[in-house]
């Protein structure tokens, strides 16, 4: 699974590691996140992160 990076802040989504705060579970891949889920360093929304090769 990718990791995603926020355009913004520069925070990076790794799957293997989910988002523990948003309650997101490790394995959760980005495509899976809820629509209304956002960064949770800047609060950007997920149209605002881009894959990382």
């Amino acid at each position: 699974m990718k990791k995603y990076k926020c355009v913004f802040c520069g925070w990076a989504y790794d799957p293997a590691l989910g988002d523990e705060k948003a309650g997101i579970s490790p394995g959760t891949s980005f495509e899976d996140l809820p629509q209304d889920w956002v960064c949770p360093d800047c609060g950007s929304g997920k149209e605002y992160f881009n894959p990382i090769d």
